[in-house]
């Protein structure tokens, strides 16, 4: 076979190579393009859901923050940054700033701490443990204006089970919902124990996921109880804590059905949170604008929150 021959035929394989290879390009591009666009059908009725009931909204709310509104909604003039101007001097915002960042505070830790306690309690391996599971857990089950009636009949000045149990121990009775020192308490403890349930299905969750082994070590190394929980227990379930804790202050700071319920604000604005501020301008004195400013102020607030959990306190979470 003659040199030209030869080089002939090492072009016509470098060809089909470069052919084949080119081939197998394209139908792994066709393939992709194909599980993309299965996985776009797939999800086009959330993002339907989400374009109607969330981006929507949201771009409602920035354009109506600008506007002055008549009590239809309608839009009446364009006010520029003057509803955020007049928020930002309102001295009930920072108020109800103060409120919401109080009844935060009142409510995510113990929250949190009440729910571990029980989570740890009936983690372990007990003669009829899963009633006791199901008891904490029973407050997801209920919703806020159930659990508001339930609460409301527990707080009354007269009639309620508190001030019985107050008054067979000689103690004055406490007027839970209608005193500006006891409001945001018991508002805060009924949320509590409303979201109880979640925060404890989370946290057992968290617990039954660390290995049993590590635990059998520890016990052969001495470690008590105590001492278990805190050096490897608390570590371990540590990315729970932290989603819960970040789950907990969002819906803090979204709370409005148990105070409308309860309180509506009252008394003397002790209970008057941002949510219900909103819901108050925009639903009852019909100031879209200033209403939709606010929104815009709180989903930059909880956003800035969220970040700065994610940025300082994620440092301190052990991923295994």
């Amino acid at each position: 076979m003659s040199l030209s021959e030869n080089d002939a035929m090492m072009r016509r394989s470098i060809r089909r190579q470069s052919i084949s290879a080119a081939s197998k390009r394209h139908s792994a591009r066709a393939l992709a393009f194909k599980e993309n666009a299965l996985a776009y059908v797939f999800l086009a009725p959330s993002l339907a859901l989400f374009a109607v009931f969330l981006f929507y909204p949201l771009l409602k709310s920035v354009y109506l923050s600008f506007q002055l509104t008549d009590p239809r909604g309608r839009v009446a003039a364009f006010a520029g940054l003057d509803n955020f101007k007049e928020l930002f001097s309102s001295e009930l915002f920072y108020s109800s700033l103060k409120v919401t960042l109080s009844f935060t505070l009142l409510t995510v830790p113990t929250g949190i701490a009440v729910a571990l306690l029980l989570a740890a309690l009936s983690h372990q391996k007990l003669r009829g443990i899963k009633a006791f599971r199901f008891v904490f857990s029973l407050p997801v089950a209920i919703s806020v204006s159930t659990g508001s009636v339930i609460w409301m009949m527990l707080y009354h000045p007269t009639l309620g089970m508190l001030n019985y149990f107050l008054t067979l121990l000689d103690l004055e009775p406490v007027r839970w919902l209608s005193d500006p020192a006891w409001a945001l308490v018991s508002v805060s403890i009924m949320t509590v124990w409303m979201n109880l349930g979640f925060t404890y299905i989370v946290l057992l969750s968290g617990l039954q996921s660390v290995p049993e082994e590590i635990y059998d070590s520890a016990k052969i190394d001495g470690s008590g109880p105590l001492r278990t929980f805190v050096r490897i227990t608390l570590p371990l379930v540590s990315p729970t804590l932290f989603f819960t804790a970040i789950v907990s202050v969002i819906g803090a700071f979204q709370s409005f059905g148990q105070i409308h319920l309860l309180t509506k604000g009252g008394p003397m604005n002790s209970t008057d949170v941002i949510v219900f501020n909103i819901y108050r301008d925009a639903f009852v004195n019909f100031r879209f604008g200033i209403g939709s400013a606010q929104a815009l102020v709180l989903f930059v607030i909880i956003l800035i929150l969220t970040v700065v959990q994610f940025r300082f306190f994620e440092k301190k979470v052990h991923y295994q």
